[in-house]
């Protein structure tokens, strides 16, 4: 196996002879199976206390740059806030930067500022458009990396994603549905915040897929641009149950989902099957009242421990990896939240 330690130092850290390390290193035989593990745990550890050494006293500003309604921008932070402990010795710092609404101009002016003033990384949730594709390229070119958070720009210079598999999430939000509501008859209303974020469009991809395939016959009513605010959702609800008397569920990608909840009651109308995205505070209460049928959450403290191993990573102070895997989808009821979810 591969290692950058000197023999005599791998020795001393099993406590072992020289020649015997080097036939565990180099399959010699004639080893018993528990010393070549005493090998391989040996430099593990030093690889370890490498790894400490190089992050004792350092310290990481990273710039956390989001547009998304404060409700979750707000639940990020708090997962952040939490991590910051399990990435000592090293000292991790944070600037927000966050919008609920913003052009792309004003994204990239945050961003060039950024590179501007220097920073040791950028953890970005921004729409998928060449302005912030552009800018971020400008943020490498300063040696400042970006990693991107629940929403992805493939086409960028980003050092790595970290998120859930969005279109695995929206084929399993259309599997619920379908369970769900079997044979009642009823058209689902799709609703995005924007149709600018990649996440969104992939978690529509999915569903409809799913639908398409398994359920052909049920109509799908697709509403966007609420921003996952409620008094721009609530008004597209509206309009939308005005339209069309026939819609009886809600796959809600992008928020907003105390409008929409009151805005069928406006009406007089029963929602079904209601599937969302995210345990904030807003989905934690609204499932705990079962207004909801399901979230589908992710565990954001992981995605945010993550980044920020990303980050420390594209600056040396942690080992080469492997590809970051997509965070796990959890689908959530009232009946199996997870102890950590917002009061």
């Amino acid at each position: 196996m591969g290692h950058p330690f000197p023999l005599r130092e791998i020795a001393r850290q099993a406590g072992l002879s020289e020649a015997t390390v080097d036939r565990v290193l180099n399959g010699r035989g004639g080893v018993r199976a528990s010393t070549a593990q005493e090998v391989h745990r040996a430099i593990a550890d030093l690889d370890r206390q490498r790894t400490q050494v190089r992050l004792v006293g350092r310290t990481f500003m990273v710039d956390i740059v989001m547009q998304a309604p404060e409700r979750f921008s707000t639940a990020v932070r708090a997962a952040l806030e939490a991590e910051l402990p399990s990435l000592h010795p090293a000292v991790l710092r944070s600037r927000f930067h966050f919008r609920e609404t913003a052009q792309a101009a004003e994204l990239v002016r945050i961003l060039d500022r950024i590179a501007r003033r220097g920073s040791q990384g950028v953890i970005l949730k921004a729409p998928d458009v060449p302005e912030v594709t552009a800018a971020v390229g400008r943020l490498a070119a300063a040696g400042i990396p970006v990693v991107t958070l629940v929403t992805d720009l493939p086409a960028s210079a980003r050092v790595g994603y970290v998120g859930i598999d969005d279109r695995a999430a929206g084929a399993t939000a259309a599997y619920l549905m379908g369970q769900w509501l079997g044979d009642r008859p009823g058209h689902v209303l799709i609703s995005l915040s924007s149709g600018f974020f990649r996440n969104e469009e992939e978690r529509e991809m999915g569903f409809r897929a799913v639908m398409r395939a398994r359920h052909p016959e049920r109509a799908l009513v697709e509403i966007t641009e609420g921003q996952g605010l409620d008094a721009t959702q609530y008004d597209l609800v509206r309009a939308a149950l005005a339209r069309d008397p026939e819609i009886r569920a809600v796959y809600s990608i992008g928020g907003g989902n105390i409008a929409t909840l009151r805005a069928f009651a406006d009406v007089g109308r029963a929602c079904a099957v209601f599937v969302a995205h995210d345990l904030d505070h807003d989905n934690t209460r609204l499932l705990r009242e079962h207004r909801l049928s399901a979230v589908l959450h992710h565990d954001l403290r992981q995605d945010l421990r993550q980044a920020c191993r990303l980050v420390m990573r594209a600056h040396g102070a942690l080992p080469p990896a492997g590809p970051t895997l997509p965070s796990a989808i959890q689908v959530v009821t009232p009946y199996n939240m997870p102890t950590a979810a917002p009061a």
